[in-house]
């Protein structure tokens, strides 16, 4: 049988349910009660076999734990409440996950290769400013996720999805040629409706300093080119009809700026998304979030790719025509109405690209592809399964993780952000303030699809609310006790764990022991913050454990048993805290 704890019992279980019911093919489950006075782990298989059998589940329960055949791994096996059977293991089943940490190392908990092919796309921001704390909030995410499901046995692809196509970035290039003209004396009214911040001006300055006066023209005329704007307002609350007038306005200073500028409109456009995709791509590095494939938009319309969907969905008459644009019968396939793919004047729209981008990853031989966006972006999710429905795709393989907003809390006072007037907390920012760790670790404290208050002054403080200073500080623990041993560590994997016998300990090897179901559920469920909370567990077991009792004990098979078990935690802490792109400090 398996060495396995509960590989083992189940083992157990199967040759009980062959003598208590002979042919019965049930589902034998086990799991870890959540009070450690119930045992080590828990079956409710008597309750499954009750309806077959036709008997009270309570009496199965006993008939199976007369039928469980011996086993030196198993202290006890007794009937609990309704049906339920509760194992309490010998400790020698529970040390024996020391030598398997330390055996495994860098490799402990993971999972099988499943052969699954896993595309991951998050942030995927429009290259349009700097990266701000919601950004932030959904890189952390959709890194550690990825990792996890790397670590759990997946083929993970890491990808950015680069809008360098469109209307954001005309937006953006256009802000950068009025901020241009501004410092030549050329004042065009700017548009509220524009890129606002002072990286706007700073691309404009790059590209005076390089081209002078190159692409200067005089106000009057780039005006002429555009419908009148409304008024200003100072408390900037415009009426439905104003903000029509404005997205009219700029508008006309694009067509303006293309018109003007001919062919030179290309360079500054491109210099725009150039900048900010670079600045974009070191903001992501410096916080430890890495990209496999950075896929452009733009290339969808290149290859032809966005005519082609939009044929195909034609063909297959998934397309009606209305008023010159060209519409897909979405609210055939779960949405709330038909969406455009082609407006009257040619041009496709960015649901007609992002379909066209879903088919790709389709084509790209992705056996699942998880797209992590933003919460307001929720009603997307049927649109762009019902086209892959009507293409004849799986929809199924695509899973979208919504990702909620961020408030920031200072001294309990909440942190004012305004991405409209450009004045937002940038993610750099807020690295610069409490450090990338406390940045990722905080952002995991809170599932992914609930609001989150970051508390920063909390993830600046070194004190044991802090919850990534706790975890890493047990860590740094371990490093200081082993540092202070004068044996080699490389020993510890034959130690003796028999003096392995306190509360503590035993505790501390069950959970080192959940270990891999942890990754294995949270990978499942796409919950890279119940491997935070585990952590957490983990290096609160560890602190008890340490405050309790002392590791370097006189006794030398003591101390050296109980140095294996700190060492196999902090594999555990290792392991964990790589995964959510935490270091693991040694000195702190």
């Amino acid at each position: 049988m398996s060495s396995d704890p509960k590989i083992h019992l189940a083992q157990l279980l199967g040759a009980a349910l062959a003598s208590v019911a002979p042919g019965c093919d049930a589902d034998i489950r086990l799991e870890r009660p959540r009070d450690p006075a119930h045992g080590d782990f828990a079956s409710n298989l008597a309750m499954q076999l009750a309806r077959v059998l036709k008997d009270n589940p309570r009496k199965i329960a006993e008939r199976l734990v007369r039928e469980l055949p011996v086993s030196p791994l198993v202290l006890k096996a007794e009937v609990a409440g309704a049906g339920f059977i509760n194992f309490q293991l010998a400790p020698a089943a529970k040390t024996g996950v020391i030598r398997a940490a330390l055996a495994d190392g860098d490799d402990f908990g993971k999972g099988r290769p499943s052969g699954r092919k896993v595309q991951v796309e998050f942030v995927s921001a429009n290259p349009t400013g700097p990266l701000h704390v919601g950004h932030g909030r959904g890189a952390a995410y959709g890194a550690s996720l990825a990792s996890l499901l790397a670590f759990a046995g997946d083929q993970v692809c890491r990808e950015y999805y680069v809008n360098d196509a469109g209307r954001q970035m005309d937006i953006l290039g256009v802000s950068t040629w009025l901020r241009y003209l501004d410092l030549f004396g050329e004042r065009v009214p700017f548009p509220p409706n524009a890129y606002q911040g002072d990286y706007v001006r700073d691309m404009a300055a790059q590209i005076r300093d390089a081209h002078g006066d190159r692409y200067a023209h005089p106000a009057v005329a780039v005006l002429a080119c555009a419908p009148a704007a409304p008024a200003r307002r100072e408390d900037g609350a415009y009426t439905p009809d104003e903000k029509e007038r404005f997205e009219q306005h700029l508008d006309g200073l694009i067509a303006a700026a293309k018109d003007l500028l001919g062919e030179e409109w290309i360079y500054l456009h491109q210099h725009a998304l150039t900048e900010q995709l670079a600045d974009c791509r070191e903001d992501l590095e410096g916080y430890g979030v890495h990209f496999d494939c950075w896929f452009s938009e733009r290339s969808l319309y290149d290859t032809g790719m966005v005519a082609r969907v939009v044929a195909e969905l034609e063909r297959r008459g998934h397309i009606y025509v209305q008023d010159g644009a060209k519409w897909f019968r979405s609210s055939a396939f779960g949405d709330e109405k038909d969406r455009v793919v082609q407006r009257d004047n040619g041009l496709h729209t960015y649901f007609a690209s992002d379909i066209a981008y879903h088919m790709n990853k389709f084509e790209r031989g992705f056996d699942r592809v998880i797209d992590i966006w933003g919460a307001d972006h929720h009603g997307y999710i049927a649109r762009v399964k019902g086209a892959l429905r009507a293409l004849d795709l799986d929809a199924d393989r695509m899973e979208v993780a919504l990702v909620q907003f961020v408030s920031l809390f200072r001294d309990g006072a909440k942190v004012s952000m305004s991405t409209r007037a450009g004045s937002y907390v940038t993610l750099r920012e807020l690295r610069d303030e409490v450090g990338n760790d406390a940045c990722r670790f905080f952002y995991l404290l809170r599932k992914q699809d609930q609001a989150l208050d970051f508390d920063l002054t909390l993830a600046k403080s070194e004190s044991n609310d802090n919850p990534v200073y706790y975890v890493q500080y047990a860590h740094a623990r371990i490093c200081s006790v082993i540092g202070q041993w004068d044996g080699n560590e490389s020993d510890l994997a034959g130690a003796d764990l028999a003096p392995l016998t306190s509360p503590h300990e035993l505790g501390l090897c069950n959970r080192i022991q959940s270990f891999a179901e942890v990754i294995g559920q949270a990978a499942a469920d796409f919950a890279p913050h119940a491997l935070a909370f585990y952590l957490r567990e983990v290096a609160s077991d560890f602190h008890g454990w340490y405050n309790a009792e002392r590791l370097l004990v006189d006794d030398e098979d003591t101390k050296r048993a109980r140095l294996a078990l700190a060492v196999a935690v902090r594999q555990v802490l290792r392991n964990g805290l790589r995964i959510l792109g935490v270091s693991a400090p040694e000195a702190m």
